[in-house]
């Protein structure tokens, strides 16, 4: 089993002006990584982004994910390009649906959400790698569109959970994000799914590992996850010690990593009294935990 990097979440009902303070700490901590979830109507994923890449140094920033629907995929490419320009190696775009009741709240909702997927990670993958793009799909419509400034090299994720978007994602993509709150069950299914579109060929995915800790947390669990689609799950320890609560979380990302998983992205809730805290935690005593 290969260790995976580790990384946390800055959740989308934290204030945007904790994305620099919460940036330093995942740094400082030793995390790998540090994701932004661009929830509606929340704060931007980009800008969120290029501010976390400014006050850090290492660390790899993602957005998962932009939704494909609400962003005109030449403006996703100009985004990508210029962060991947200004921070070469540590952007990790990812593309995906969307939720689609947002969408249909912005009058964005696609009639065939697969179409429309596949039609922009092919534009998008053409753009980037500084193509001259003419399409005139059912959804994406290019004429004779090309980046003036496209990056060296870039990378793009595909999120998704159903099949068809799983098996498109490793088609078209360097690396797959699942939605979060999945069991792990769910989670061995979709790294099948993945691994057979792949063909062995080399594929990052990239798992979310929602944590409730501490007195109570289980009923904290049972009272937020009755938002989320049936089926939703989480870590829980209400063990009293930080290490503890550690020595359990770090568990689970092992058999994450043993499902196939090479990127667990250790987050909490929106309802965190203490963002820097929890982040610190993650890399101070969860990530040492982890098998290597």
């Amino acid at each position: 089993m290969t260790a995976p990097r580790i990384g946390t979440v800055f959740l989308p009902g934290w204030a945007p002006e904790l994305v620099r303070p919460v940036a330093q700490a995942a740094e400082l901590a030793g995390l790998d990584d540090l994701w932004f979830w661009e929830d509606c109507f929340n704060a931007a994923g980009p800008s969120s982004a290029a501010v976390a890449l400014a006050v850090t140094d290492r660390i790899t920033v993602g957005i998962g994910l932009m939704p494909a629907p609400l962003r005109q995929v030449a403006l996703t490419a100009m985004e990508i390009a210029t962060l991947e320009r200004i921070f070469p190696g540590r952007f990790a775009p990812v593309i995906g649906h969307g939720v689609q009741r947002w969408m249909a709240q912005l009058g964005v909702k696609p009639a065939s959400p697969l179409t429309l997927l596949r039609e922009y990670a092919t534009a998008l993958r053409a753009l980037l790698a500084g193509e001259e793009v003419t399409v005139d799909g059912d959804y994406v419509r290019l004429d004779r569109v090309r980046l003036a400034h496209p990056p060296e090299r870039s990378r793009l994720f595909i999120g998704g959970e159903g099949p068809r978007t799983l098996a498109l994602a490793a088609t078209h993509g360097d690396g797959t994000m699942l939605t979060s709150a999945l069991s792990e069950e769910r989670v061995g299914e979709a790294a099948k799914v993945v691994r057979t579109a792949t063909g062995g060929r080399p594929h990052e995915l990239i798992g979310h590992l929602m944590v409730f800790r501490g007195e109570g947390a289980g009923e904290r669990m049972a009272r937020q996850l009755s938002d989320w689609p049936p089926g939703a799950t989480a870590v829980v320890t209400e063990a009293a010690d930080a290490g503890a609560q550690a020595d359990h979380v770090a568990s689970a990302v092992d058999r994450f990593a043993a499902l196939g998983v090479t990127r667990v992205l250790v987050h909490s809730t929106d309802q965190e009294q203490d963002p820097v805290g929890f982040v610190s935690w993650v890399g101070d005593e969860v990530a040492p935990r982890v098998t290597r």
